[in-house]
């Protein structure tokens, strides 16, 4: 169904007299009614405020799409009505606003209705037009010459349009990988002419959260996720699942995967999924993402509570003891809070979201009160992994154990029978099997940590900050990257210190070599080096992904050595950091010697910079002319995509 042919002049009301949400339905409503299209207006209306109480339409942009299939519809219509000063719909205030209405029994033509004006918004030439137009003939005509260049567009992907799918993305700290893979699914949808709607299960929550309706309408799903997702809501649907640096670097065959119809059914009741995890076994060990789901909740907890020790520490050292004559009562508090509340709590949740990785929400508690004996017991962080592993498949044991019990204790089963057998198992196992061998592997690794010194510390610093450097994000940055929070959680900060500067340095060294070697690097990679000294800076690496991917012989070597030298002379003056993320923003108050720690990320910065500066060959002029005079459209693309 063409756009345009349900579009009509007649349906379009560029000055709304509506000033709230209820008179614009019901100015809308109305419009269609007296046009002849509605043949019960209150039914009609009803249904569309029922649709708006699921979840309300607005999309964004200053866009909101009411719409319902209603047995109030006498035939299919939409109406389009234009607010300049703007009605508040829900959360946000609206200008451009499409009512559709389709019938009780109608097909999914209206959906596809819905999907194509909402690819044409996307656009925002397109949105501007719409707000300029003079007349509804124009108006009509917008869409149909947006409907023309998509029948001219190129055989390959002409089929593509209309098209629908939902992902889902997440990283270990939900913090630069999860929203880059959301965008680069979101850019190559746009280019292949496809709606596609992603959450993002990032630091702060879930965002974009995708309802049943998204599910139900979608053609194809895409989980791009390096964490639990939950799988359940997708029913029997296929499910495109990958990892999230997929998601950043193959988003286009992704798509066209997903709207192809691959893909494997993820329902637990389904057989297929048994050969799914049975082949995903043999390729990755399903441990790295409980550990990792479990890691990306407890993250932060150790910022806030390093920030706030690190701030008491600036009434002085021991200005959060009582018994000192440095005391204040304040930097008490900061202690009490970032010490006795947050740090106390690392652990626990360590554990209590491994046990949730595995088991789900029967998990969580036995995870947490297991990982509350290893912190209890001396175990620590490495404790607090092992209770997480025994409480989850302590769970999945009992579930197998319990699923002929009767349904009328079915009920109690999640609530009383699985947490409590649980926590009894993984609290016995803790306290009398785990807790005294793991606290003398903590005492032992701690006294050797705390007796390095010249050339030992110097070697340790640069193989932590090596390893963050070398692959970005991949399985050896976080093997190092949990190395020094488990030694964080014991109170050894050195190690932090070191590994900031292994994930500062290749961002800040590139965004260096862009500046002072500019004539090894295109007019795109000059701009996106400037955007890598905010996110280098902020202690977000994946800013040198795209550098390293298009040339990985020369800039992962330069990243390498140039972090590690940074890491070693970090290590050599016994710099300590008591807040692992947060790049300058916690360095002043977090860091011992916030000058010498921002000289070693600038030594190392200048030297990845050198490197590079020497290794790579100077760029094509006659290409970068080319990709000069192009435009700023392709450069803040390409901005947009780093």
């Amino acid at each position: 169904m063409m756009t345009s042919s349900v579009l009509r002049p007649e349906n379009i009301i560029l000055d709304l007299v509506a000033e709230t949400k209820e008179d614009l339905i019901n100015e809308l409503a109305e419009k269609l009614n007296s046009n002849g299209y509605l043949h019960d207006l209150e039914q009609f209306k009803q249904d569309i405020w029922a649709r708006e109480d699921q979840v309300p339409t607005e999309v964004g942009f200053g866009i909101a799409i009411p719409h319902a299939k209603s047995a109030g519809v006498k035939s299919p219509a939409i109406i389009m009505g234009r607010s300049l000063s703007g009605i508040k719909y829900s959360s946000e205030t609206c200008n451009l606003f499409f009512m559709i209405a389709a019938g009780k029994d109608s097909s999914t033509e209206h959906l596809k209705t819905l999907s194509k004006i909402s690819t044409f918004l996307m656009d925002e030439n397109f949105r501007a037009k719409l707000i300029l137009a003079k007349d509804s003939h124009e108006v009509v005509q917008l869409f149909a010459n947006a409907e023309e260049k998509m029948v001219q567009v190129d055989a390959n992907d002409k089929k593509y349009f209309g098209k629908k799918l939902v992902g889902v993305t997440g990283c270990p700290t939900g913090i630069a990988h999860t929203f880059m893979a959301a965008e680069a699914l979101k850019n190559a949808a746009e280019e292949l002419g496809v709606q596609i709607k992603v959450q993002t299960n990032g630091s702060t929550g879930i965002q974009n959260r995708l309802t049943q309706e998204d599910i139900d309408e979608a053609d194809g799903i895409i989980v791009a996720a390096d964490v639990k997702v939950d799988m359940d809501v997708f029913g029997d649907r296929k499910v495109i699942k990958t990892s999230v640096k997929n998601g950043i670097h193959h988003a286009k065959d992704l798509i066209e995967d997903a709207i192809s119809g691959k893909g494997t059914v993820l329902n637990q009741g389904n057989n297929k999924l048994k050969e799914a995890k049975e082949k995903t076994r043999l390729k990755q060990p399903k441990i790295y993402s409980h550990i990792m789901n479990g890691v990306s909740f407890m993250i932060p907890f150790v910022v806030a509570g390093g920030i706030l020790i690190a701030i008491s520490f600036m009434f002085g050292i021991h200005a959060s003891d009582p018994t000192s004559s440095e005391y204040n009562a304040f930097a008490a508090f900061l202690g009490t809070a970032g010490g006795s509340a947050a740090f106390a709590l690392m652990v626990p949740v360590l554990a209590g979201y491994i046990a949730y990785s595995i088991a789900d929400r029967p998990g969580l508690a036995p995870g947490m009160i297991g990982g509350m004996m290893a912190t209890l017991g001396g175990s620590g962080f490495l404790g607090g992994m092992i209770a997480g592993f025994i409480a989850g498949y302590t769970i999945l044991g009992l579930k197998k154990l319990l699923k002929g019990i009767p349904d009328s204790l079915q009920s109690l089963s999640p609530v009383l029978i699985l947490p409590l057998v649980a926590t009894f198992v993984t609290a016995f196992i803790m306290h009398f099997v785990i807790n005294s061998p793991m606290a003398w592997i903590n005492e032992s690794l701690q006294g050797w940590l705390n007796g390095l010194t010249g050339s030992n510390a110097i070697l340790l610093g640069a193989l932590l900050a090596g390893m963050m450097a070398s692959d970005m994000g991949g399985p050896i940055n976080k093997t190092a990257s949990a190395f020094g929070l488990a030694m964080f959680a014991n109170h050894i900060y050195e190690p932090s210190a070191a590994l900031m500067v292994g994930g500062m340095v290749p961002p800040l060294g590139i965004a260096l070599a862009t500046t002072l070697f500019k004539n090894k690097f295109s007019l795109e990679e000059r701009n996106a080096g400037k955007a890598a000294y905010i996110m280098g800076a902020s202690f977000i690496t994946e800013a040198a992904i795209p550098f390293a991917a298009s040339d990985p012989l020369r800039i992962i070597p330069a990243n390498i050595i140039g972090s590690a030298i940074g890491g070693g002379i970090c290590m050599a003056l016994g710099i300590s950091l008591q807040a692992p993320h947060g790049g300058i923003f916690v360095i002043p108050i977090a860091a011992n010697s916030p000058l010498l720690y921002i000289v070693c990320i600038l030594i190392g910065s200048i030297i990845t910079a050198c490197i590079i500066g020497v290794l790579k060959k100077p760029v094509n002029i006659t290409q970068d002319n080319t990709s000069e005079k192009s435009g700023n459209k392709t450069v803040a693309i390409e901005i947009k995509a780093v």
